[in-house]
Formats: C-alpha cells, structure tokens, sequence
C-alpha cells in the first residue's frame, strides 16, 4: 500500500493541473468582460484600458494561467472585482458554514441509509424491506429544495420553533449556528440517504449469498453475527463510493438549498459570482470544488484497500 502511494499521488497532482488548466480556459470564454462590468457599459475607453492592464487582462492567455497558477500554490487567489478583498478569505468564510451543513447532512444521511438498508437486506420482502423501498423511492423523487420549503412553513412558519433562514456566525454561539443548519442539513440528507439506503440494501444483499457468509453460517454463527461481522464489512466498498460522491456533492451542490434558507455558503458564492462576472472568484471556487472531488476520491481509492485485503495482494 505505501509502495503505491507515489505512484497516485503522482496521478493526484496531474490531474489536478489539467483540471486547472481547463478550468482557466473555459472561465476565459465565458462572455463579458470583467473590466466593463465593474466600470458600467458608459465607460471611457481609456479607463476600461487602463483597469484592463491594472487587472491583466490585457495578457496572453498562457501568461495569465502560469500567474493564476504560480498564486495558488502561494496561497494567494486572487483579489475579488466585486468584494474587494482577498478571495481566500472569502472561501475560508463560506466554508465555515457549507463544510459544517455538508458533515451533519452526510451524518444524518449515514445515520439513516445503513441501518435501514441493512435491515431492509436481513429482511428481504418484509415489512421493513418495502417501508426502505417506499422511502428511498420518494426521497430520491423529491428535490432537495422542495423539503426545504416544507420545512420552514411546519417548523418556522407553523409551528415557530426553528429559524426559517440566515446564519447568525458562529461568533453568536455553537448552538444558534447548529440550530441555523438544522433544517437545511435535513433537506440535503433526505435525498442522499434515499439513494445510500438503496446501495446498502443491494450491497449487503451480494454479500448475503457469497461463499464466505454460507461457511460462517455452517459454523454455527448466528444470523445476527453473521450479518454484522462477514456481510456488512464486506459490503462497505460501493457504499464509500456512494459516500465519496456523496460528500463532494454536499459540499459542492448546495447551491438551492443554500439559497433557500439565505445561508452565506460555498455554493452561493459561485452562483453570486457568476451572476456578478466576478471570475477571479467564480476560477478559484470551481478549482476548489474540483480539488475536492479528486482528493475525495483519492481517499476513497486508499479506504478500498485499507478495509480490503484482496485487493492489496493484487498490488
């Protein structure tokens, strides 16, 4: 396994500058210019000029990437056209609110998906195997947004018991934040673990007829053990694959949800951005994201062979 890992990172960070790189060119062909929209369409074309070169946008293609690329891996993104201050302290910001939302959607997805697929396997065509068939149907059906709604109008606006939008900081206290992220950590969860309660089910079902389970079953190990010790382990590899996916898509595709409940996340800083051309902001939110979806699942790579032992002799 250590032999291997130069090797993938190796992979990692190759991948990591074409992705870069095809971030920055794309960005670069996106219409309208950055210079215009700050100045306003009634500018003197000697003023677009001079902020045009202020911002170097006046240089070659090839010249601004190697510069974009030279700053962040200093750690300097880039100063944002419509804020005006530095654009890691602004992912740095968002992020404070979207990884939290992402860890206790994810948890609670968790929380929910594995028992209820797994229970849903060890009783297959039961009453519990329909009711996490109806669930995961419906949940999956229904968009992320639309619990978010129904959320506010029964615990906001019905009942009153929980905040129906904003994000007080985490200045005001753990719990009033946690409490901010309550209800939108649901409405992301609920979909996810549809989808996860789907895989764990077929997962575990696999694993239920392998050789393997049938000789710890003429053992004379009980079902129970049986179940939780030799299937579930052994199913785990396509439900961290879900998981990896899962995440990354947390973090990444928040956006309705973040902007339903007017939460200040990573999400709603690239839709922000993109409506305001801000591309400095709009470049490195995406490479971000990116980053986050190949580390993901490079870490997800790594977690098959640590819970796997076949296949690290196959290395």
């Amino acid at each position: 396994m250590i032999a291997l890992l130069p090797r993938r990172i190796a992979g990692l960070a190759l991948t990591l500058l074409v992705v870069s790189l095809l971030i920055f060119a794309v960005m670069d062909l996106l219409p309208g210019d950055p210079a215009s929209i700050m100045l306003g369409t009634s500018a003197a074309p000697e003023t677009l000029a001079a902020l045009r070169h202020e911002l170097g946008l006046d240089q070659p293609l090839l010249l601004r990437y190697l510069a974009w690329l030279a700053g962040v891996f200093r750690g300097d993104l880039g100063q944002s056209y419509t804020y005006g201050v530095p654009v890691a302290g602004l992912i740095l910001e968002r992020l404070a609110v979207t990884l939290p939302l992402a860890l206790m959607a994810i948890a609670l997805s968790v929380a929910i998906a594995i028992p209820l697929g797994v229970l849903a396997a060890s009783r297959r065509g039961g009453v519990i195997d329909a009711a996490a068939s109806v669930f995961s149907q419906v949940s999956i059906a229904v968009p992320a947004f639309w619990v978010a709604l129904l959320l506010i109008i029964l615990f906001s606006t019905t009942l009153g018991i929980m905040p129906a939008g904003g994000f007080p900081g985490w200045s005001a206290g753990v719990w009033p934040s946690l409490k901010a992220l309550i209800m939108p950590s649901v409405a992301l969860a609920l979909p996810q673990a549809g989808v996860l309660t789907r895989v764990t089910r077929s997962a575990v079902l696999d694993t239920m007829h392998e050789d393997f389970t049938r000789t710890a079953r003429a053992k004379g190990l009980s079902a129970r053990r049986v179940l939780w010790r030799h299937s579930v382990p052994n199913a785990m590899i396509p439900i961290l694959t879900i998981l990896g996916l899962q995440f990354t898509f947390l973090v990444a595709g928040a956006v309705l949800v973040e902007n339903v409940f007017n939460l200040p996340g990573l999400g709603r800083l690239a839709f922000q951005a993109l409506s305001q051309r801000d591309i400095v902001v709009m470049q490195d939110v995406v490479l971000f994201f990116a980053t986050l979806v190949i580390v993901m699942n490079f870490i997800v790579d790594l977690s098959y062979l640590a819970i796997d032992p076949r296949l690290r002799k196959g290395m």
